[in-house]
């Protein structure tokens, strides 16, 4: 299965690009509301969608990821507009930013994908499962005090996650609850086998139907019970233009003047940092979901992001990463090369220009549904079972990851995942830096130490207890002739005792495999 183009894939690849889309709409949408706080600027995140679909993906060498505006850069965003005092200035620091991640790309910094430890990453997965169907069921619900794709716990209208949910209940809408059922009933259909071997579904995505359903049910209560008609928050809202000049009003020029502001410098940096972590954990996330397990080429994602984030401000587009939640309904919709990535963008720009209206449509109960599903698939109860059955070394940072992300946001999430898991690799890597074994013979006892093939500065406390653990009178093999590195600073503890506390306590001291020359530098 190759990385690039597979146009023998193209019917998988179109249909896994139009549910990528019905998902995309809103988020890009919510979030560009979010990130702006304006409604005249909604559209930059339409913008950074397809940008993110069409440029980032045609550039990226990910097979499946796909890249748009994201959540957890929301507070940076708005912030920095705030801070910044303007739109345009940020778009300058989008500029600087993607230039940034460009230069990051060149100069190799993707390899810190490669240090995020696994159970994390699932727990990631786990966590943004469950939070999906829990920032969901609000608009499934009809009560959309919340923008679609805020991942935080504690939201701007005043509510958290939990308790968004207990006001959805308190003051639902019949309407969105009959349409969030009958989609939810569709696409638990189409998952069913029987369904697949009518022509028709084979190539059209059970999404696709959902949201069709909801636009005609909806023009069904007109008739039958106005009073349940979804309308305005509880529906698409993409800016309509009456013109291609109007349409065009849209796009948005940076502030070139604002380089002399030396905020825009941190807000890029800022941006740049935290746009790449962020990418970087979904294209690890991404590439374990990949069912034909391809690995993405981190450095070269740093650089299409980079050229994805200066074209995306150049043109009026907020900041783009790769976005696990459209990634993982790419994987889902059965995608199977970049081509789905690039679709979705191509049919963000032309749904944008010729059929507004028509989306405006579509009712955001029946795009929750889509998204609950989504959720459900990141986050099943075999996942935890899995890494249950793993050992706790590896289900307490996992597990600890959920929670976090539930009880913070994604980021922060992440960051306290990272810090258990590296506490437990310490605390592996501190019980596992060497072999201690012991015994008696006619010269009395023997202990040897045989140490692991590396040897680092973070097993300096366990050799040194070991040691200092010593009886009197033994005699000690220190053997490192299994190790292909030994840390210096191990190597002053060894000599240390070799050379002083071991005569003071009667214990005859024997090296195996280390150097005299580093052991006379002391």
């Amino acid at each position: 299965m190759k990385t690039e183009f597979s146009f023998q894939n193209l019917k998988y690849d179109m249909s896994a690009s139009l549910v990528v889309f019905l998902v995309a709409l809103p988020l890009c949408l919510g979030i560009g509301l979010a990130s702006t706080g304006r409604t005249d600027l909604v559209f930059s995140g339409i913008i950074a969608g397809i940008v993110g679909g069409i440029i980032v993906g045609g550039l990226s060498g990910s097979s499946l990821g796909v890249s748009g505006p994201a959540a957890g850069l929301v507070v940076i965003v708005l912030g920095a507009i705030k801070t910044l005092g303007s739109f345009e200035a940020l778009l300058m620091a989008g500029v600087l930013a993607g230039a940034i991640q460009l230069l990051a790309g060149f100069l190799r910094a993707g390899i810190i994908a490669y240090y995020f430890p696994s159970s994390v990453i699932k727990g990631m997965l786990a966590a943004i499962g469950l939070t999906l169907i829990l920032k969901e069921i609000p608009h499934a619900l009809g009560y959309d005090k919340d923008f679609v794709g805020d991942f935080a716990f504690a939201q701007a209208d005043s509510h958290n996650t939990f308790s968004e949910i207990y006001y959805a209940i308190q003051y639902n809408s019949p309407g969105a609850i009959l349409i969030s059922i009958v989609s939810l009933v569709l696409l638990i259909l189409f998952e069913r086998p029987f369904m697949r071997k009518i022509g028709l579904f084979r190539f059209l995505p059970g999404a696709l139907f959902v949201v069709l359903t909801g636009i005609a049910l909806n023009a069904l209560m007109a008739a039958i019970n106005p009073a349940w008609i979804l309308r305005n928050d509880h529906l698409v809202q993409l800016p309509v233009a009456s013109t291609a000049g109007e349409f065009l009003s849209f796009f948005t020029l940076p502030d070139f003047g604002a380089l002399s502001n030396p905020q825009v410098y941190v807000t890029a940096v800022t941006l740049a940092i935290v746009a790449s972590l962020e990418t970087l954990l979904c294209v690890d996330a991404t590439d374990k979901l990949d069912p034909y397990k391809r690995n993405t080429p981190t450095n070269r994602e740093l650089k299409a992001q980079g050229v994805g984030n200066m074209i995306s401000a150049m043109i009026g587009g907020l900041p783009i990463t790769q976005v696990i939640v459209r990634s993982s309904a790419n994987i889902n919709a059965g995608g199977r090369s970049k081509l789905s990535a690039m679709m979705h963008g191509g049919i963000l720009l032309l749904s944008a220009i010729f059929i507004p209206r028509f989306l405006n449509l579509i009712p955001l109960a029946s795009l929750a549904v889509i998204l609950l599903m989504v959720g459900y698939k990141l986050s099943k109860v075999s996942l935890y079972r899995t890494m249950y059955k793993l050992g706790w070394e590896q289900f307490l940072p996992f597990f600890i990851t959920v929670v976090a992300i539930l009880a913070t946001d994604l980021l922060k999430g992440i960051a306290i995942g990272m810090v258990f898991a590296i506490f437990f690799i310490l605390r592996k890597n501190y019980k596992h830096a060497y072999h201690y074994t012991q015994e008696k013979n006619h010269d009395g006892e023997i202990i040897k130490i045989r140490l692991s093939e590396e040897v680092t500065f973070l097993n300096k406390a366990s050799i040194q207890l070991s040691l200092d653990d010593l009886p009197e009178n033994s005699k000690v093999i220190i053997d490192g002739s299994h190790s292909v590195a030994i840390d210096h600073d191990v190597l002053e503890i060894i000599q240390d005792f070799k050379m002083q506390t071991a005569p003071n306590r009667n214990i005859k001291v024997e090296t195996i495999g280390i150097r005299d020359v580093a052991l006379s530098s002391h």
